[in-house]
């Protein structure tokens, strides 16, 4: 019978992201529960070099999957790499990430496992079930597993990232035909920003509906680049047009954790909420000093964004150093 739990790490660029710590703490949540091994795949070109790091964060074991085939992302090689991981780990749960990538990935290897598939988890249960949302996060899901294996996707930011804890776990190498393949790698075009990627960022300045206009973003991004912090939106200031999707947090959006978190003419509606109340420490300002943000922040601010703003990030490019115009 299978017994262990694998989180499969993928490289993105050839370099680790935030969210492959996250993995590791889902997986200590998930092992722990099951009362099973945790162990870890690196999968990559090379995912040799980057062992190292995620043998120092909890697992009992790593291993690599590394091959020239595999310097790129095909959903092909890497299932079948992942596939490779989880028969020698004997896994009875394989996690991997809710990006596109790690959701394409998944399905693949839960056909070749012949496992379940959860994607998109927030919650680990004791008994080892989990839970998902649906429709838009109007509905929580509680799943439970009848086949030996399953394959879980967890949705980004919602489990502690595994901090390097004591001795580096052992680290083997596992062998990997890639066969033959009827995909190729092409290109990759990466989006030119200047922006802090919102589901790593450590602070994060939102706006929501009470800035009334795009406009009103505009006093919110110069607060944002004055602080080093991600932006971060409401639902209902993205579906009015003010502000991209991908700014959008909360169920329907991105989940994030950051050590800061400002939100600014944000009312707290449930699903918002949901996306961010793990955050640090959490200052609202809004006239309504009522509303449900208000209430749970850390530090409320009762007055006008469109005068509190400016004066608040003119003090902190005074603080910084920078000129600040008379």
């Amino acid at each position: 019978m299978a017994n262990g739990i694998l989180v499969v790490v993928t490289p993105s660029r050839g370099a680790l992201s935030p969210s492959s710590y996250e993995l590791l703490g889902a997986g200590k949540v998930l092992a722990d529960a099951l009362k099973q091994p945790l162990l870890a795949a690196v999968i990559g070109g090379n995912a040799a070099a980057l062992a190292g790091d995620i043998a120092a964060r909890g697992a009992s074991k790593v291993l690599v999957v590394e091959h020239p085939s595999l310097k790129d992302f095909t959903e092909e090689s890497y299932a079948r790499a992942a596939a490779a991981a989880a028969a020698k780990a004997d896994a009875s749960r394989v996690i991997l990430p809710s990006t596109i990538a790690g959701r394409a990935l998944a399905a693949r290897l839960a056909v070749l496992l012949k496992a379940g598939l959860a994607t998109d988890v927030t919650e680990i249960l004791a008994d080892g079930k989990v839970r998902r949302g649906y429709y838009g996060g109007n509905l929580i899901a509680e799943v439970e597993f009848k086949s030996p294996v399953a394959v879980l996707t967890v949705a980004a930011m919602t489990f502690p990232r595994a901090e390097p804890a004591g001795a580096a776990a052992p680290v083997e190498a596992v062998s990997f035909d890639p066969g033959a393949s009827v995909s190729e790698f092409v290109s990759f075009q990466g989006e030119e920003s200047r922006e802090i990627d919102l589901g790593a960022a450590e602070k994060v300045v939102a706006g929501g509906a009470g800035l009334g206009s795009a406009d009103g973003f505009k006093p919110l991004f110069d607060l944002a680049h004055a602080l080093g912090a991600a932006v971060g939106a409401s639902r209902r200031a993205v579906d009015s047009g003010w502000i991209p999707y991908k700014h959008q947090v909360g169920l329907t959006g991105r989940t994030v954790r950051p050590k800061l978190y400002v939100a600014v003419g944000i009312s707290g509606q449930i699903q918002h909420l949901a996306g961010m109340a793990a955050s640090g420490t959490i200052v609202a300002i809004n006239s309504d000093k009522d509303c449900p943000l208000m209430q749970m922040a850390s530090i409320a601010v009762v007055g006008e964004y469109s005068e509190l703003l400016p004066l608040i990030t003119a003090e902190i490019k005074a603080r910084k150093g920078h000129a600040v115009p008379a």
